[in-house]
């Protein structure tokens, strides 16, 4: 097992969820790795991950030279040894979904096991802006792609030795790394899956929301490009 968090200015919870998650995991007894992949950080972040990689045997860092969410993600793939890869920020993280997920990989052969916000029994929490948001780029998502599941940003969990090949197709980062993995997989025929979670917001987003939707609107539209030129 593999769990990958990226962390951009996370001195503030980076110590309380690995502490979370290697606890939880070493109660279930499993054999697993944290990678947390600091990216462009202008706080002490990396130098608290690298102290905590002390502390714990099972963490190690990757560090990116630049602040770069989706790059940090696929990062943390790459460096990823575990048959199972599942990534969680470090302000949203669910080790029963990690359960969950796993299990459907495991005995329904499901590529990617993604933790929506928007399926049914899903609860979030976050003010209603931000739900708008990821509503409204969902059914973009729907209409342009064709988009099956019903949400791709948040927590996943990967079968590695399916999803690897894929994502070293991948040419977005930022906010689209993810959405561009689960469209390819989806196009290769790969089975991805949706478990509803509950999204409890712990603290504002790194990136205001004024500066994100633009950026993503030109992202999509380049992404359905290279989408498209792949097919030809």
């Amino acid at each position: 097992m593999s769990v990958v968090v990226p962390a951009f200015n996370e001195v503030e919870f980076l110590e309380t969820t690995v502490a979370d998650i290697v606890d939880g995991l070493r109660g279930r007894d499993a054999t697993f790795e944290v990678v947390v992949c600091e990216n462009g950080s202008t706080d002490s972040t990396l130098a608290l991950a690298q102290r905590l990689a002390e502390k714990f045997p099972e963490l190690s860092v990757e560090t990116l030279g630049r602040a770069d969410y989706g790059d940090a993600l696929h990062a943390g793939l790459r460096q990823a040894r575990g048959e199972f890869v599942v990534n969680f920020d470090v302000d949203c993280y669910d080790l029963d979904f990690l359960d969950a997920a796993v299990k459907r990989i495991r005995t329904e052969d499901f590529a990617i096991v993604v933790g929506s916000k928007r399926g049914e029994g899903a609860h979030d929490d976050r003010p209603a802006y931000r739900k708008l948001v990821t509503a409204t780029f969902a059914l973009l998502l729907r209409a342009l792609f064709r988009l099956r599941v019903s949400d791709t940003h948040g927590m996943k969990a990967m079968h590695r030795v399916d999803v690897a090949p894929i994502a070293a197709t991948c040419r977005f980062g930022k906010d689209l790394f993810d959405t561009e993995l689960i469209l390819r997989a989806e196009r290769a025929g790969l089975r991805v899956g949706e478990i509803p979670v509950t999204v409890v917001e712990r603290r504002p987003p790194r990136t205001s929301i004024v500066r994100r939707v633009p950026r993503t609107l030109l992202g999509l539209a380049k992404l359905r490009v290279a989408l498209w030129r792949d097919r030809v």
